[in-house]
């Protein structure tokens, strides 16, 4: 095993043991609520699925969570990151072993990740309700986005490399850095890092563990920020852990069977997550009016 293997090994189970133990104390301390709705495991189970199968997650929980009203705006980002740091370890050992990509590269690309995800949940964190609601319906409008270019095949076919040098290598791992300080307001970086990769030439596959390793990583770090601050809901994000590692484990004997049967999902999540884009963006221009700040309408 070469050593940028064991460091990666190591990075995702280490950053892994800190969060459950930051978690942990703080649902002691702040005595927590612990019990998660069925509707909680069901959402976690249902997109942590899809997530393994390369649609991804945190656009349709966001969607999910507006449909329905809880929890708060506010709280949706910790939430969301918070509930998916345990489920994605599986997914990312499972991807990482699956497909080879150049160790060095995956590593590297990994860390940076970890490192944005950092400084992007302190940002985020700190936010007030109004930033939250206009950064989360952006980010929701960029993910529709991405969908669309995805089953339209407007996003590039890319080449067969499995991994990179040079300039190309140093701008993979500084653009992983950005998507990982992006996944703290719910841009997910599937699509992102398949466009980015397809385009410096490597094969679109080499996307799967990249995009996952990067999210065994970034996702507790960045949750460790949500945790100190409190800003997330605690029974929510339970339901999502236990739904979303039971739904990682029903999809893992499918991933080999990926198809074009994913393109009309991908067309029923674009449809939910633009809805709920608009929503959040309304939902900012109330506040904003509430506070004499005018915020542009939203839509056509």
């Amino acid at each position: 095993m070469s050593i940028a293997r064991i460091v990666l090994y190591g990075c995702l189970v280490l950053v892994q043991l800190a969060f459950i133990a930051v978690w942990l104390r703080a649902v002691r301390r702040r005595k927590l609520a612990m019990r998660p709705s069925l509707g909680d495991m069901a959402i976690g189970c249902g997109t942590s699925f899809l997530d393994t199968l390369g649609i991804g997650n945190y656009a349709q929980i966001t969607a999910l969570f507006k449909l329905r009203g809880n929890p708060p705006d506010e709280l949706i980002p910790g939430t969301l990151n918070v509930g998916n740091a345990i489920g994605i370890i599986f997914s990312a050992l499972l991807f990482v072993e699956m497909i080879d990509v150049e160790p060095v590269l995956l590593t590297s690309m990994v860390v940076a990740a970890g490192a944005g995800a950092w400084i992007g949940a302190d940002v985020v964190s700190g936010l007030p309700r109004r930033a939250i609601q206009l950064l989360m319906g952006l980010a929701l409008l960029i993910a529709a986005g991405f969908f669309t270019l995805t089953n339209v095949g407007v996003l590039p076919q890319g080449g067969a490399a499995m991994g990179l040098g040079g300039w190309r290598f140093a701008t993979a791992v500084a653009a992983n850095f950005v998507l990982g300080a992006l996944m703290c307001v719910g841009i997910g970086n599937y699509a992102p890092s398949m466009a980015l990769l397809a385009f410096l030439g490597m094969h679109p596959i080499a996307a799967y563990p990249i995009m996952i390793a990067s999210d065994g990583v970034l996702i507790p770090v960045a949750s460790l920020g949500f945790v100190r601050s409190g800003r997330y809901a605690n029974a929510v994000a339970v339901g999502l852990t236990i739904g979303g590692t039971v739904g990682v484990l029903l999809a893992i004997p499918l991933i080999r069977t990926l198809g074009n049967h994913l393109t009309v999902m991908r067309w029923v999540v674009i449809g939910v997550i633009t809805y709920a884009a608009l929503a959040m963006l309304r939902s900012a221009r109330r506040d904003a009016a509430v506070t004499g700040c005018t915020v542009p309408e939203p839509g056509p």
